[in-house]
């Protein structure tokens, strides 16, 4: 047995996986020697061997909808691309790239682009979840520069995470806070966040500040440090700052924020009385029409109390994806050149000497929102989009879908068969996946790391980096994109960083650049600066001409998004613990649709009183931009006002299911990321007609008017199903045009389906006015082996095992733990904690994540037998 050493696809966090193959079958593990786990992995980065095999996987290039070879579909893009060149100019093209992208294909794409074609309408997904995070560093460093590490949240005295559900959304590093916090008991946690989330558990201080009013808090904290004496000479722009900063008292904050004066003095005398703090924040800052402003708010607190550039202190943006670092350290942002350089005369001069072309962008690109708006008009008549699904993930998505549907050329380079941006495109390249790709990433802290290959390229498929080279070449650049391997772009990307870089710049790998293949094989995972010259990263200076950090003065506004009459809360989107994306990987893996298998909104008590909604019932969503469908989950975790859904769904899972298409195209008007967090919404109860489970395996053609969600199962075809009118018959013909035997259990509004063919289950339906139970691992265990007894028959047409009691809903995905499981063992067999139950039932016991909905449970049941 043969084991590789790679990361994990997912989150920023950049875990290390060692994976191994024997006779055919894929098995991972984390990898105890990779600093950013250290053996740890989440549920999602556990199941990466259940996403390696090739259903739904895209295996040939085509185009016009015909299987080509890879000659004919590349010589077609290179001539169509080339037309609309010659004939509209190079601003009439653009990528659209993706942090799931490894850095040697992001340099190509971005050198292709901007150095050849010669516009920068090249961006990216990061631009909806770090490009406030980047304005953020850059206008306060002059770089883009995350000045901390994993260690730094180990070692703090006080950690504060804002807009970040950690818990769900980075479980690895959570983890890592979670022992960290157990190891030295007198470090302190607050969250700010609206809703009380996964991450709270560990809180010392929750603040659920209202949406979109995170900066006003961290300004306010600035004139509260300065009220202490802090000395700013240091910094530019420190005066401003501050001047920025002098209305806004605690009382002012905390009528801004809507929090209690004093749980806003108590954080603010936490912060500056901690020898060491860390502010962790992603997508609730990030994702805002102010994020830059909220960015440097953080960043300007951690430069006036001093607590920056030191051990366990400093602003610390996550990134959301596994490359988005490294997408930024090429320049795969509109706004940004290769190397972290700028679209100023030097740096243009400097990288058009380095690849030797007379046609490199002069002037900065389209960012993600404008570029797909300027496709709906016209202007951008071709895009090639890589790796990424933006008619799920962009805002507004519906007019993403009608301005990809109306776009003279789109060009997708992917993994999977079928996704919603690819039915759009009229050139598919097939792309390798992780475990067949070979190259770099780069994490959260610097790190760069190396994805390795250890499956052999499936069907036609080739890396990203080649194509594009091979798209180069038909345009005429054949000798800048002549590479033979991801090593060579990788020592070309290197030697960039380096390229008359005395120390002046900080993005620096020009020590990794003449790496022999097989060194750059073995690759250990390194922290950049790597410098030639072995220059250190000071975090003290700034990287311009005067060397000095500046300080951004903020003046605080609220969200974008104003609710009305018809549309009175704020809807809020995010990750949810087992999904990842758009769900093109994580969706078919069974295990994974455990804890959360259909759209969810999240409602405050108050809320669902007021408009009629049950919890567990279902209810649509609308805003001026779209409608979708989900099951309502009442919490007090949830603040009154606003609504939280996840926003993986789209329509390859599930029929109006997807949150972007309420979402409107607003965004900041410095990182162009925009305000996916507010929207103005209404909510209304529906309860149709009938809910039902319908397993098959074949896919069973549905009237349009039925809502269905998508759900992963091995080999079959299982849909949640509803509507408002009945199509019992329906099945029931279709059924029997196969010439299966039926059995039908029909009382009340219940109408129960199973039907043969011989001995062998071919389809199940379940249904009735409210969902009903149906035992999964059942039907799909009588799939597979058929029920030998009429008793058997008739215990699977009622959907439950009598010989087994019902684990209710999944709440650790490792062990397939459910709530009913461990309610019994609290109310039944005595366990008190989390740990007793992991020791009981496993759960808890693996990646970590289910141990807040653990003590949750703890909590309820301890309550309820205390009243009792």
């Amino acid at each position: 047995m043969t084991e590789t050493r790679t990361t994990c696809p997912y989150c920023g966090v950049g875990c290390g996986v060692v994976a191994s193959v024997v006779d055919g079958a894929v098995s991972v593990r984390g990898d105890s020697e990779h600093p950013a786990n250290v053996g740890r992995l989440c549920v999602k980065g556990a199941a990466l061997s259940e996403t390696a095999g090739l259903e739904g996987r895209l295996l040939h290039p085509s185009v016009d909808g015909q299987q080509a070879n890879w000659e004919r579909a590349l010589d077609v893009a290179g001539e169509r691309l080339r037309a609309i060149i010659n004939e509209h100019g190079p601003q009439a093209v653009a990528f659209y790239a993706s942090g799931q992208l490894l850095t040697e294909d992001y340099y190509a794409a971005n050198k292709l682009m901007k150095g050849f074609i010669g516009a920068a309408n090249i961006d990216t997904n990061s631009r909806l979840c770090m490009s406030s995070a980047v304005t953020g560093y850059k206008r306060a460093w002059g770089a883009d520069v995350v000045p901390c590490s994993y260690e730094d949240v180990e070692r703090s005295d006080l950690v504060v995470l804002v807009g970040s559900n950690a818990a769900w959304a980075h479980p690895v590093l959570y983890q890592r806070l979670v022992q960290a916090k157990q190891q030295n008991p007198q470090m302190k946690v607050v969250v700010i966040d609206p809703r009380r989330t996964a991450t709270c558990d560990i809180a010392d201080r929750h603040l659920a500040i209202a949406p979109g009013t995170d900066a006003g808090l961290f300004v306010g904290l600035l004139r509260a440090i300065a009220e202490r004496g802090a000395k700013l000479d240091d910094f530019t722009d420190a005066p401003a700052a501050l001047e920025a900063a002098q209305p806004w008292n605690v009382a002012r904050v905390a009528a801004f924020c809507g929090l209690p004066l004093a749980e806003v003095a108590a954080f603010y005398q936490d912060f500056i009385a901690a020898p060491r703090a860390i502010t962790l924040y992603t997508m609730g800052i990030n994702q805002s029409s102010s994020g830059s402003d909220k960015c440097n708010a953080i960043i300007n607190v951690h430069l006036a109390s001093g607590k920056f550039g030191r051990e366990g202190c400093g602003p610390f943006s996550l990134t959301g994806q596994p490359n988005a670092m490294g997408g930024r350290e090429v320049g795969g942002l509109a706004t940004m050149l290769a190397a972290h350089m700028n679209f100023e005369p030097a740096d243009l001069a400097r990288v058009a000497r380095f690849w030797g072309t007379e046609r490199l962008a002069q002037t900065p690109g389209l960012m993600a929102v404008d570029l797909f708006a300027a496709i709906g008009r016209g202007e951008v008549k071709a895009v090639w989009i890589m790796g990424t699904n933006p008619a799920v993930s962009l805002p507004d998505s519906h007019a993403v879908s009608q301005a990809l549907k109306r776009c003279e050329l789109v060009i997708v380079s992917e993994i999977s068969s079928h996704t919603e941006t690819s039915r759009y495109a009229h050139i598919r390249f097939p792309a390798l996946g992780w475990g067949e790709k070979n190259g770099t990433v780069t994490n959260s802290e610097r790190r760069i790391s190396r994805q390795r290959a250890f499956l052999p390229a499936p069907g036609e498929a080739r890396a990203d980096w080649w194509i594009i080279a091979r798209v180069a070449q038909r345009l005429g650049y054949g000798e800048a994109f002549a590479w033979q391997h991801p090593h060579e772009v990788f020592s070309e990307h290197a030697a960039l960083s380096g390229f008359e870089n005395e120390g002046q710049r900080a993005f620096d790998i020009s020590g990794l650049a003449e790496l022999s293949r097989e060194a750059w094989d073995d690759l250990a995972p390194v922290r950049w600066p790597v410098s030639r010259h072995a220059h250190t990263l000071d975090l003290k200076r700034g990287w311009r001409a005067d060397a000095r950090v500046r300080m951004v003065p903020v003046s605080p506004r609220g969200m974008q998004a104003q609710t009305q009459a018809l549309y009175p809360l704020i809807l809020n989107s995010g990750r949810i613990r087992d999904q990842w994306h758009t769900m093109t990987r994580t969706g078919s893996v069974p295990k994974l649709m455990q804890h959360i298998s259909q759209p969810i909104v999240e409602v405050a008590p108050q809320d669902a009183q007021h408009f009629g909604l049950q919890h567990g019932g279902l209810s649509r969503i609308s805003s001026l931009h779209g409608v979708m469908v989900a099951k309502v989950v009442v919490t007090d975790s949830q603040r009154r006002g606003s609504l939280f859904t996840p926003m993986h769904w789209n329509d390859c899972f599930a029929r109006q299911g997807k949150v972007n298409g309420l979402v409107a195209p607003v965004v900041d008007p410095h990182s162009g990321q925009p305000e996916s967090k507010q929207t103005a919404v209404r909510i209304a109860p529906w309860q149709p007609a009938w809910q039902g489970e319908l397993y098959s395996r074949d896919e069973v053609p549905l009237a349009g008017h039925v809502t269905w969600w998508r759900k992963a199962a091995t080999g079959l075809h299982h849909l949640t199903l509803c509507s408002d009118r009945l199509i019992e018959q329906d099945i029931l013909v279709w059924c029997q045009q196969h010439g299966w035997q039926v059995q039908v259990a029909n009382a009340g509004d219940l109408w129960h389906l199973l039907a043969w063919q011989g001995e062998q289950l071919m389809l199940g339906f379940w249904s009735s006015h409210r969902l009903p139970e149906v035992d999964d691992s059942l039907v799909c265990r009588a799939f597979s082996e058929a029920p030998q007894t009429l008793a058997d028959r008739h215990a699977l047409l009622s959907g439950q095992d009598l010989a087994r009691p019902a684990v209710g809903k999944i709440v650790c995905s490792c062990f397939s733990i459910g709530e009913k499981t461990i309610l019994d063992a609290i109310e039944k067999q005595g366990c008190r904690t989390a740990g007793e139950l992991g020791e009981r039932l496993k759960c808890g016991t693996n990646c970590g994540s289910c141990v807040p909905e653990l003590k949750a449970l703890l909590a309820s049941t301890t309550i309820k037998v205390t009243v009792l």
